[in-house]
């Protein structure tokens, strides 16, 4: 049985709690032991950290310590996975560049209002192989990106491909990203559902 950490807080407009129990009983339901802390000391839990085979984050803004990030840094590199969705992986810590540096894009803008866009797959990576382009009425985020990441879905944003799904490496861990989930509504297009569920299965250790 696999382990899955779930490391929830921050600000609250992206509704931590009820996005990630969200994926909790999914996860349960396919097997795995979940764990939810809502506190960032659980990555001062070596033993935890240790047994984990899979960190979901949702934690926007805020400030992780040094030791904190040590210990989350260090599970991932030596291959627990890390994924999650929107704020809570990409906004996350904006003055830790260490942090940006794990999961390869931080969210720099969106517009004011939410805007219909739709989301286009561009690779055949087992995340999104065979799932179609889909459509969302949220936020757009626009991301600065390490060019070493793998991007599978991308949003025009005036002409430029802006990645929205990628996957990365941080050591011997995988790392999954989907930019879309600023409201739990966005998380129940199946198509996106679909893609976050795959996306967690691969950064699993």
């Amino acid at each position: 049985m696999s382990v899955v950490l779930m490391v929830r807080g921050g600000w609250e407009g992206h509704s931590p709690v009820a996005v990630t129990d969200r994926y909790a009983g999914k996860l349960r339901d396919r097997g795995h032991e979940v764990v939810t802390s809502e506190t960032l000391d659980t990555y001062l839990d070596a033993d935890l950290l240790r047994r984990a085979d899979l960190i979901v984050q949702c934690w926007t803004m805020g400030t992780i310590t040094a030791e904190q990030l040590a210990g989350l840094t260090g599970a991932v590199r030596a291959g627990t996975g890390f994924g999650g969705w929107h704020g809570g992986m990409i906004d996350a810590f904006r003055a830790s560049p260490d942090y940006q540096r794990m999961t390869g894009g931080q969210f720099v803008h969106h517009p004011p209002q939410f805007v219909t866009y739709d989301v286009t797959p561009v690779s055949e990576h087992p995340v999104v192989a065979g799932t179609g382009p889909f459509t969302v009425h949220t936020e757009l985020y626009t991301v600065h990106v390490d060019p070493a990441i793998e991007v599978h879905a991308v949003a025009d944003v005036d002409g430029v491909a802006m990645p929205v799904v990628w996957t990365t490496r941080f050591g011997a861990g995988r790392v999954f990203i989907t930019t879309v989930g600023h409201e739990l509504k966005d998380l129940e297009v199946p198509e996106h559902d679909e893609i976050i569920m795959r996306g967690l299965a691969w950064a699993t250790r």
